[in-house]
């Protein structure tokens, strides 16, 4: 019986006609055709001020800190149970991160919590949409404004999802996603900052230009470039855009398509009692990023992967918190209560899901799952 895997990468088909005209082009470095095209794509999508394209999620991270001008000293809240390139985008400055306790319901940054975080020190607060369901970002913006702060959205898994009719990404200051081959929209390693405020546009392009004014050079608005600023090489070659532009032109299609396996998920396992299923707000539309099961304890959860790999279905965990990992308790800090984080590292299980994944991979799933939850009644 064939393994079904956690994450098959997105494939349409049509990549390869994009990636050989791009070679025709004679132009596969940065900022080529198909970046712009992608950056286009992007701006109509989501109503930011300007894409740029990058070569990762974490180099749109890192490009926000140098954007916010972070430096020593400086505090960066965001959650604990995250990818540790929301933080280290910001270590990498010199700041301390101070990690905020989750909601138990959909797993976001508790924007209940964030008052008693900021200090003197606080510039910045960086939500991150879990499984592409929006943070309470209405709330989280406000408190942002009342305390002079910037926010930076990490989007990474909400490409194509929206809080209140609004593209997540494009609601802060900036938005950053990731087009890494686990993510619904992929061109292998890849990513993009959306920069939300007309003022920072220019310094962004700066920045991701290798601190040179390049891109006005070639806008004529000058009639050389030179080093004008900090900043370093973000470029995405245009061999990857190529792989990511059909993908974007066909994002409803393809969340569609994971939607369909999403809800196929939902409507079985919601007749368990011994696992909580995903939380999703009226006023969310997600993008059926992942689905995931929550344990009741550690042990159930170890012996529920270990169960299904035995019969050869992929399933894994999630974040090890970062705040109790080694770097986390040396380059942060803990604001207040941490038990839904800490409840969360050890409890939560994601089931494999991706685009064209075959109903009967899905039905396999299902029944192997059914047949492990049955015991735990």
């Amino acid at each position: 019986m064939a393994k079904i895997l956690f994450n098959r990468a997105p494939f349409l088909g049509t990549e390869f006609k994009y990636i050989q005209d791009a070679i025709e082009s004679a132009h596969i470095s940065g900022d080529g055709k198909y970046t712009k095209l992608c950056n286009e794509l992007l701006e109509q999508r989501t109503g930011t001020a300007k894409s740029l394209l990058v070569h990762s999620g974490t180099a749109a991270l890192e490009m926000s800190a140098l954007l916010l001008n972070i430096k020593p000293g400086d505090e960066v809240i965001c959650p604990s149970y995250t990818f540790v390139s929301t933080a280290n985008a910001f270590v990498l400055r010199g700041a301390k991160i101070v990690f905020v306790d989750i909601r138990d319901d959909t797993l976001n940054l508790d924007e209940r919590k964030l008052a008693a975080a900021i200090t003197p020190k606080t510039r910045a607060i960086v939500p991150v949409h879990y499984a592409g369901v929006g943070c309470e970002m209405d709330e989280i913006m406000d408190i942002a404004h009342r305390n002079n702060l910037y926010v930076v959205e990490d989007a990474a898994q909400a490409v194509g999802s929206k809080y209140k009719g609004r593209p997540l990404g494009a609601i802060a200051d900036l938005g950053c996603y990731s087009f890494h081959e686990t993510k619904n929209i992929s061109s292998g390693e890849g990513g993009a900052i959306l920069v939300n405020r007309p003022d920072m546009v220019e310094d962004a392009e700066i920045i991701r230009e290798k601190g040179t004014n390049r891109s006005r050079f070639f806008r004529g608005q000058v009639d050389k470039y030179t080093w004008v600023d900090v900043g370093s090489s973000y470029l995405p070659g245009d061999m990857n855009a190529a792989y990511l532009y059909p993908q974007l032109m066909k994002m409803d299609e393809i969340n569609a398509n994971r939607m369909r396996t999403w809800e196929k998920y939902d409507a079985n396992f919601k007749q368990f009692d011994s696992v909580k299923t995903p939380f999703i707000p009226k006023y969310c539309q997600h993008n059926a990023h992942m689905y995931y099961l929550r344990f009741r304890d550690l042990d159930t959860r170890t012996n529920f992967i270990k169960y299904m790999a035995e019969n050869d279905i992929m399933c894994v965990f999630h974040y090890v918190p970062l705040h109790s990992s080694p770097a986390g308790r040396k380059f942060g800090r803990v604001a207040g209560d941490m038990s839904v984080t800490n409840k969360i590292g050890d409890t939560l299980v994601r089931l494999p899901m991706y685009y064209n994944m075959r109903a009967e991979d899905q039905n396999r799933v299902i029944t192997v799952a059914n047949k492990f939850l049955e015991k735990t009644r």
